[in-house]
């Protein structure tokens, strides 16, 4: 019998190369307010909105720039598919394992980098933007379950799954990783900067390539 049932991942820095936070790159290339974001930042850190909050308001300041679909995928041109990524997500599904993204990213990220990514994850708890038919902002769909609520998103999968938390994997990088990799049966801090996720973690793989987390999952 295998020891884990579900491996989640996170986005920025573990499934896509290149990036911290893409929330920070699309601001950089649309050139948002730092003022109003900071603002709605410290609002949501000293408990005044939700992070549902925070992330509709930083879409909206996109909007308010008239970003389209197509100004999203030229943002992150230079980020990259992390090595190893697809192969590693057909061994997992080849093993029968079941595959999610439980990430604070956005739905573009995945689009451009792995563009059938909704047949490949299970269960996908990430922000989404949608477009309309000319490629404006149409909807947004913040996610509730990033940083410490990442946790919160685990346990509902495992709960439905009939499978303990223990039968959970979950890889990530940042510090909003904490909590979820304490929770998880086997937590993996990959290509990661921070010493309080990597003490934590149950195995820290420091080589930038997926295909390392195979051999402490299979």
């Amino acid at each position: 019998m295998p020891k884990y049932k579900l491996v989640c991942f996170d986005v920025d820095g573990t499934l896509i190369d290149n990036v911290t936070s893409s929330w920070q790159v699309f601001h950089d290339y649309f050139q948002t307010d730092k003022h109003r974001r900071e603002d709605a930042k410290n609002k949501f850190f000293n408990g005044q909105i939700s992070y549902k909050q925070w992330a509709e308001h930083d879409i909206n300041l996109w909007k308010e720039k008239n970003a389209k679909k197509e100004d999203f995928f030229k943002a992150i041109r230079s980020l990259k598919l992390m090595n190893g990524a697809m192969e590693t997500l057909r061994k997992l599904k080849q093993s029968g394992f079941k595959l999610a993204i439980i990430s604070g990213s956005l739905n573009v990220v995945l689009e451009k980098f792995i563009p059938d990514y909704e047949g490949f994850f299970d269960d996908i708890f990430l922000s989404r933007i949608h477009f309309d038919e000319n490629g404006n902002i149409s909807k947004v769909e913040a996610t509730e379950f990033d940083m410490d609520s990442k946790a919160l998103a685990l346990k509902k999968i495992a709960e439905r799954e009939k499978i303990s938390l223990k039968e959970c994997v979950f890889i990530g990088d940042y510090l909003n990783d904490m909590k979820i990799i304490k929770e998880a049966g086997l937590g993996i801090a990959f290509n990661c900067n921070y010493q309080e996720l990597k003490k934590i973690a149950d195995v820290v793989v420091d080589k930038k390539d997926l295909r390392e987390i195979l051999k402490h999952i299979l």
